[in-house]
């Protein structure tokens, strides 16, 4: 196959295995956006990836109502790690977390964890939801792998259960924090983290004083304005990953 056949083919995740010969299938919403959306037809090249294998460029082999086949041709990128970076997020409305979830993807975390705080409003999610959303968006922006999606959990409990080796970063909403860019700076290097973004009241004085105390936790700044849930976790995700990710390498590294 073509070098601009891998370049500008459908790029799909799939469950199964991927090795030169392998033969994978697809559900009805993919063959749906194969055969009725792309106007794909037998013979016809996609990119698959399943988070273990890389990205291997594949052909068509059946294509029909409901169901599809595809045999994995040739590999055209290694799978390789990325940041471990978490984002805990308190539940919001509507588009606004849409939003969120496809921009978290994007720029890299390795898993989502929702979580109840004191004044969260949305008590509940749609944890599929989240998930096809997640597909979507690693489809779209190259990634090899997909992020965990964690159940909505209580804050408290969270923290109660934290790996103390994975280092925690939350919106210090009283500016007693360094700005984010500081902080990560002279953070000193890689290794597990995580973003807490508050909800769209603020974090209670209590859950302040319990995320101040913890020894492996630290406040950071996001700057003078208030700032959106979505909007705070996109800014701290996008200066993490600029100072200790990936954010300064070329796509396809």
């Amino acid at each position: 196959m073509s070098d601009a056949r891998a370049v500008t083919a459908p790029r799909l995740y799939v469950s199964d295995a991927l090795a030169a010969g392998a033969r994978v299938s697809f559900g009805a919403a993919q063959a749906h956006y194969l055969r009725d959306v792309m106007r794909l037809a037998p013979g016809a090249a996609v990119r698959l990836f399943n988070g273990r294998d890389g990205a291997w460029l594949a052909e068509i082999e059946t294509l029909a109502k409901g169901r599809g086949t595809a045999v994995a041709r040739e590999a055209v990128q290694p799978q390789r790690a990325e940041p471990d970076v978490w984002l805990l997020f308190a539940p919001i409305r509507g588009p606004r977390q849409d939003m969120l979830v496809e921009k978290a993807v994007e720029l890299g975390v390795a898993a989502l964890q929702p979580v109840l705080t004191e004044r969260t409003q949305v008590r509940r999610v749609n944890a599929e939801r989240i998930a096809a959303q997640a597909v979507e968006a690693a489809e779209q922006c190259e990634r090899l792998s997909l992020p965990t999606v964690r159940p909505l959990a209580d804050l408290s409990a969270v923290l109660a259960a934290w790996p103390a080796e994975r280092r925690l970063w939350y919106g210090d909403e009283r500016g007693d924090g360094a700005s984010a860019l500081a902080a990560f700076s002279a953070c000193g290097g890689g290794g597990p983290h995580a973003i807490l973004v508050g909800p769209e009241g603020g974090f209670s004085p209590r859950e302040l004083d319990v995320l101040a105390s913890a020894s492996f936790s630290s406040g950071v700044g996001l700057g003078p304005r208030i700032l959106r849930a979505e909007t705070a976790a996109i800014a701290a995700l996008t200066l993490w990953q600029a100072v200790l990710g990936d954010g300064g390498l070329p796509p396809g590294r």
